[in-house]
């Protein structure tokens, strides 16, 4: 395995950007990871071409788009993404993610996606994150709530997935909630 820089580090993961050479592994996963995953995200293209298109986003300024590997292997165990992020004002981004079916409810999301935040609140400056998350995903709910994200509404028909648009309960942190949360889980 190549030599990696990874952006942040913490006991068992490690969080660093996707990349071209993360195709196969990723493209693996989410084969496994099918069944699981449609009910959230609807049925996902896997060609190459996708993949080229998908990382062309992380290439502007507004997307950021993150994998989430095990510290001591470097395996991919989850993903997360910065999406529509706006500065100025807002400083604001819109989160992503998707954890895969061999890996999933051993904590790798929790604390991949806390590392994410730091990042988002540090280095790339940003004040606030937000979460989308359909009702019934209560993985998904438990994961944001153990962040520290709060509850702020719930948005009517907001994506369009396998053929019909679902609605999403918004959750969102800011980078002094998340200071608090961090406080409170020393």
């Amino acid at each position: 395995m190549a030599i990696t820089s990874y952006l942040l580090q913490g006991p068992r993961v490690v969080i660093r950007h996707v990349r071209c050479q993360d195709y196969d592994e990723l493209t693996a996963l989410a084969q496994e990871s099918a069944e699981m995953l449609r009910r959230w995200l609807g049925a996902r293209e896997n060609t190459v071409e996708a993949f080229e298109s998908y990382l062309e986003r992380f290439e502007q300024p507004t997307h950021e788009g993150f994998v989430i590997c095990l510290r001591d292997t470097g395996t991919i165990v989850g993903g997360i993404n910065i999406n529509n992020i706006v500065r100025g004002t807002l400083q604001s981004g819109t989160l992503g993610y998707t954890s895969y079916a061999s890996t999933t409810g051993r904590g790798y999301m929790t604390e991949g996606l806390r590392l994410v935040v730091q990042l988002a609140f540090g280095p790339l400056e940003l004040h606030r994150l937000e979460a989308n998350i359909q009702p019934d995903n209560t993985s998904s709910l438990n994961l944001v709530k153990r962040l520290g994200f709060q509850r702020e509404g719930y948005s009517t028909a907001f994506q369009y997935i396998n053929g019909e648009w679902r609605d999403h309960e918004r959750w969102a942190i800011t980078a002094e909630m998340a200071r608090t949360a961090a406080q409170l889980t020393k």
